[in-house]
């Protein structure tokens, strides 16, 4: 009977919503999304944007702590490591399913992390799996009984827990993916508080209420997710009551909502880098010179003050502050000096070539993007760097820019939000990540001494270790200017009053089981 109950709703569901629908149906919550997902594969996707959906249809060994980045049980109820750093066995929970009737067990485990890793695996070809980088230190996994996995390491991993809790190590129904192949991404099946119910393209990626779910059944009976790339849309959308929660609000309108009781503001700091990637491939950015020009050239201030009216705080280096233990406080902001910038232009002979400048229409983290990118045109083109701007929706930008700038553009923005200090230095800034690699170094920054001490930090197992290593790897990254640097950013989100339970996560997330709507 609570099968059948639950049918007759999603079918009800489905049937009443309409993407200009402003009335919201009882208890389904209906969330404006920033861009249309790329995949509900949490293995084969990177954008915060379809990490929010998949959270809540999968679940890892690990997770967040709330409100917090360490690490607690989740399929795993515990968890040991080995005195060496190289061995970790995890103790899963007993009676989980995934939400297609099969069971999750230790089986279950090594096939996820077999398909991510090893390229014999049967089902390696429905990759590619971008962040599969998080698991390298990974040697073998190796099942010990039913509800007993191992995983042993190549070398002491500091972030290896952490990474368990990420979307890449959340764990996918192998049942689903041997019937599915490489169309799972549009078939998803997890162990999660939500079920995916359907996914019409450009529309609404529909999910609904596990009631059997392991750490008990969410409140609401569905979430609908609705891509809405324009932000003003979105506002519309949420002031006319077609919305109850809106993501990444653009700062001019916070105050808006922030002065009206039928809405609630949420801000959420968190480990965030936005910065606009340079070619140092080819072009006038090979010149370290010009790179320190255009650091220079760009009104940092004026971006967080003026588009992002204080919603971010100056960048200085590849590591977020959110990240205290690890950042290099030392390592301060290049500032505003058109006249320096002028001046390293003549030094490295600059010609007034003209420069191609990715901006992106949205997506995840990328704040304002046009008005960013516009913004910093003008800057370059005041100090003598001309520049041309082209546009392109989110997932057509990733499209252009993950397989590397070579032979495009000579810049482009980009934004990261991450889990540990190792993740955005380790995906963009090693030589061993360029995008040939299977990595995101898409302006092929190559540093022998920063390759050497990112790969000491991630096996070092002390944390004061690693916090020197990466202080210096600011210090030298800041240096070599492979990118402009230009905010940290403060998340926010906007939620009709008769939501209640709603939390930003400082890991840019939207859990949502312990959320309910009057």
């Amino acid at each position: 009977m609570k099968k059948l109950l639950a049918a007759a709703f999603s079918a009800a569901l489905l049937a009443f919503i309409s993407p200009a629908s402003a009335q919201t149906p009882p208890n389904a919550l209906i969330i404006g999304q920033i861009a249309e997902p790329q995949s509900l594969d949490p293995h084969a996707v990177t954008a915060v944007n379809d990490f929010r959906i998949l959270v809540n249809i999968y679940d890892g060994l690990t997770r967040y702590k709330d409100g917090t980045l360490e690490v607690e049980p989740s399929l795993a109820e515990s968890w040991e490591v080995s005195d060496d750093g190289l061995t970790y066995t995890f103790k899963l929970r007993s009676d989980v399913t995934f939400h297609d009737g099969t069971s999750f067990n230790a089986e279950a485990v090594k096939f996820n992390f077999d398909r991510i890793l090893d390229e014999d695996h049967p089902y390696h070809d429905t990759g590619p799996f971008p962040l599969a980088f998080f698991f390298s230190a990974v040697d073998e996994v190796s099942v010990i009984d039913d509800l007993t996995v191992e995983f042993r390491l190549s070398e002491p991993y500091a972030p290896f827990l952490s990474n368990l809790a990420y979307p890449t190590g959340l764990i996918a129904s192998p049942a689903a993916i041997e019937q599915h192949g490489k169309d799972f991404g549009r078939n998803p099946s997890g162990t999660g508080a939500y079920k995916f119910e359907e996914w019409e393209a450009n529309s609404r990626v529909v999910v609904t209420r596990n009631e059997d779910y392991w750490d008990g059944p969410p409140a609401l009976e569905a979430v609908i997710f609705r891509p809405i790339t324009d932000a003003n849309t979105r506002i519309a959308e949420m002031l006319s009551g077609g919305l109850d929660v809106m993501v990444e609000v653009p700062p001019d309108s916070l105050q808006q909502f922030r002065s009206d009781p039928s809405f609630e503001v949420h801000e959420q700091a968190g480990p965030h880098v936005w910065y606009v990637m340079l070619n140092l491939k080819e072009g006038p950015f090979t010149d370290l010179k010009v790179r320190q020009a255009a650091n220079y050239a760009v009104n940092k201030t004026a971006l967080v003050e003026n588009i992002l009216q204080g919603t971010a705080e100056v960048a200085a280096g590849p590591i977020p502050p959110a990240f205290a233990w690890a950042y290099n406080e030392e390592v301060e902001p290049y500032p505003y000096d058109p006249d320096q910038a002028r001046q390293l232009l003549e030094e490295a002979g600059y010609d007034g070539q003209e420069l191609t400048f990715y901006v992106a229409e949205g997506g995840s983290g990328m704040l304002d993007p046009i008005a960013m990118g516009t913004a910093i045109q003008a800057d370059l083109e005041a100090v003598g760097l001309p520049t041309r701007i082209e546009t392109y929706e989110w997932n057509t930008f990733l499209g252009q820019v993950n397989p590397g700038l070579e032979g495009k553009a000579d810049m482009a923005e980009m934004a990261w939000m991450t889990n540990d200090p190792d993740t955005l230095p380790f995906l963009t800034l090693r030589t061993e990540a360029f995008p040939d690699e299977g990595g995101f170094n898409s302006g092929y920054y190559s540093n022998e001494e920063v390759d050497k001490l990112l790969e000491e930090a991630r096996a070092a197992t002390s944390q004061e270790r690693r916090a020197e290593l990466y202080k210096q790897v600011q210090e030298i990254v800041h240096e070599d200017a492979p990118w402009i640097f230009v905010a940290n950013w403060k998340q926010n989100a906007i939620t009709r009053a008769e939501v209640s339970g709603f939390k930003l996560q400082p890991s840019f997330f939207l859990m949502l089981q312990d959320v309910a709507k009057q």
